[in-house]
């Protein structure tokens, strides 16, 4: 099974015809983001954001999403100069009110002020309600590592596209969970929808024409699994493990919605198909200092020693190599730091269109690898 993995992420790398260094991309995003009416700084906060995600493997959560993110700006769905504000409502809480201003500036406004109080808590928890979508989920997790913390975010997805478990409407997001630990190798990042796959890699997939694999979608009038996924709008995602994963979903969704006077279930509005209308999407970041605990160097060899451990444990026939949530991410990184992001022909042509409209350089014309 390791070894089947890492031939597919293998494959997808080399389906792709052009690798784009990270500096072009993130330039690329920052110019975007200016044409489009955001400040100089804000717009290079949101490049450098969202180019770590390609970075870091999450291909349906970088570049992949400008083109939206544009569209909606443009149809005035997101505010392009917003005043995020932090109420601050106890010695270790807060709340975070985005102004509908671009996730990725809400969001990692929530992670700062999640590290300021848990630097003299201890522990904190930062809400934030009238935010936007914001990439994926391990960005923010990974924050407070930094700092010698844990961290711990959670979302209401953007969209929904999975029903409770045993239901068949709509009511349900991808609803992400992120869990990131330092360690002497760099942070331990786990970051997961509660669905078996985003619905960012099924736009992705269509996008390239890519056939999905069974038990992601199924059709909610016939029961079979959806294969094309540009026919993802006749069914639903299906939860991971069953009535478990639609259970974390729901809790999700009741500590970043409701908890946060933000949006969930029958309230969510859908991004992919209103470009104009405030979403007030929730978020929540735990960040936890470590030190309160024992002594941060101690913690990270003692991840270390378990990690390494729970790899060289015996493997079942068939496995090849056993990973640890982050570890593909690391290499992930590594490499495409080194020989450049791999952009699939689709999605080069669809941003050098917006290139065209927005009066920008397109990427070919950029510092590529």
């Amino acid at each position: 099974m390791g070894g089947m993995m890492n031939m597919m992420d293998a494959t997808r790398e080399q389906d792709a015809d052009h690798r784009f260094a990270a500096a072009a991309v993130e330039s690329f995003i920052s110019d975007a983001m200016a044409a489009v009416g955001l400040p100089t700084a804000d717009a290079a906060k949101v490049a450098q954001l969202m180019t770590e995600a390609d970075l870091t493997g999450a291909d349906a959560h970088g570049v992949f999403r400008l083109p939206q993110y544009v569209r909606r700006i443009r149809a005035g769905g997101v505010n392009t100069r917003p005043r995020i504000t932090v109420e601050k409502t106890a010695a270790a809480t807060a709340l975070v009110d985005g102004d509908n201003g671009m996730g990725h500036l809400v969001v990692s406004r929530a992670a700062d002020t999640a590290i300021e109080l848990a630097r003299d808590a201890g522990v904190a928890w930062v809400g934030v309600r009238r935010s936007n979508h914001a990439g994926t989920a391990g960005l923010y997790a990974a924050m407070p590592v930094a700092h010698g913390m844990i961290g711990l975010y959670g979302a209401v997805a953007n969209a929904n596209h999975m029903a409770v478990w045993g239901g068949a409407d709509s009511l349900l997001g991808t609803n992400p969970l992120a869990i990131g630990v330092p360690s002497g190798a760099g942070p331990v990042v786990l970051d997961m929808a509660t669905t078996v796959v985003s619905y960012g890699t099924v736009k992705n997939y269509a996008l390239q024409g890519k056939p999905m694999q069974p038990g992601w979608m199924v059709n909610t009038a016939t029961g079979d699994d959806i294969l094309d996924a540009k026919r993802a709008a006749e069914g639903l995602l299906l939860p991971i493990g069953g009535y478990k994963g639609s259970g974390l979903a729901v809790m999700l969704g009741f500590l970043a919605g409701p908890l946060n006077r933000a949006m969930f279930g029958r309230d969510v509005i859908d991004f992919n198909a209103d470009d104009a209308s405030e979403t007030n999407t929730g978020h929540f970041i735990i960040a936890l200092d470590v030190a309160r605990f024992l002594p941060l160097d101690d913690y990270k060899a003692e991840v270390d020693r378990h990690v390494r451990e729970l790899k060289e444990s015996k493997r079942l026939p068939g496995v090849d190599e056993i990973r640890m949530p982050g570890e593909r991410r690391r290499q992930c990184r590594e490499d495409r730091a080194r020989n450049g992001v791999p952009l699939a022909p689709a999605l080069v042509a669809q941003l050098d269109k917006m290139a065209a409209e927005l009066g920008v350089k397109p990427l070919n014309q950029r510092t590529s690898s």
